[in-house]
């Protein structure tokens, strides 16, 4: 196995380096979609990342039997920047009885007669629980403005009531974290062709994936003016080079595990009397 050592080194910081600059406008551009970071390679990358996972199932659980906090995790993307591949590998290895994935899609007539965030404030997640949003409240200043679905005038205001919202999980005890996987053009169309040569994903073809190709410089705008005015540091966000699928999981592993171990969940006190407990044992064991 490839050597880890280097996760002891407090010079490479995954967050520090994927995290936006508040206060700054983002230029998506200028960062790469193609990344290795402190890595020797993909078995290396790999190697870290089931590390990872490991200790993120740990603190999930203490997180869990303590009650008290909680994690949303946002995932924003272009179409096959990995969000389904991320959550398999990665997010959904917790324990489903605290964590549960929301794919948010085109809203129902139901969703569409309340405000914009009905929906989503009934996902969030209750003390001692995951949330994990596969897209997000983000939608409503992404497609609607890019797609014209809404006029400026209410996706303009939208920044704010999403700030203010996120303020209130906050306060309730809720750890957000909000990924963005920055995938190239050209790795996009050559997952699009995987999609086309195998049947079995057939079912996630989408005509209106290309057209969103055109459009892509309005979703490029469109991403880096919520980077710049929904970037907080109670709900950060990070742009994570997603060309390379180990490496987007095991980045992504390193943040949720960091703020997991900075969030420090403890399993709560005993409150059973435990030489009671043996002495009960030890009675049924002499029964066998």
């Amino acid at each position: 196995m490839q050597d880890t050592t280097w996760d002891l080194n407090p010079k490479f910081d995954f967050r520090d380096e994927h995290g936006v600059r508040r206060g700054k406008k983002v230029s998506l551009a200028k960062i790469p979609t193609e990344f290795e970071g402190p890595f020797s390679g993909k078995e290396h990358g790999v190697a870290f990342k089931e590390n990872a996972i490991d200790e993120i199932r740990d603190l999930q659980y203490q997180m869990f039997t303590e009650a008290k906090q909680s994690l949303l995790i946002v995932l924003q993307a272009p179409d096959a920047a990995g969000k389904d591949g991320l959550i398999r590998k990665v997010l959904g290895q917790m324990n489903p009885q605290g964590c549960r994935t929301y794919p948010f899609k085109v809203p129902s007539s139901e969703e569409l007669a309340h405000d914009f965030l009905w929906r989503i404030h009934k996902a969030t997640p209750a003390a001692g629980k995951v949330s994990i949003f596969n897209r997000s409240h983000y939608e409503d200043v992404l497609v609607v403005r890019v797609e014209d679905i809404v006029p400026k005038s209410v996706w303009g205001q939208r920044y704010e009531i999403i700030n203010d919202f996120e303020k209130l999980l906050a306060h309730r005890g809720t750890r957000i974290l909000k990924f963005y996987l920055h995938i190239s053009p050209a790795e996009q169309l050559e997952r699009f062709k995987k999609r086309l040569d195998d049947p079995t994903k057939h079912w996630k073809l989408n005509a209106g994936d290309y057209e969103a190709r055109l459009k892509a410089d309005l979703y490029r705008e469109a991403y880096e003016d919520v980077f710049e005015k929904c970037n907080f540091r109670h709900a950060p966000w990070y742009i994570i080079p997603a060309d390379k699928k180990w490496y987007r999981d095991a980045s992504v592993a390193a943040i949720v595990r960091d703020t997991f171990r900075e969030m420090n969940p403890q399993l709560p006190p005993v409150d059973a009397d435990l030489d009671e407990i043996r002495r009960l044992y030890q009675r049924e064991l002499g029964k066998q």
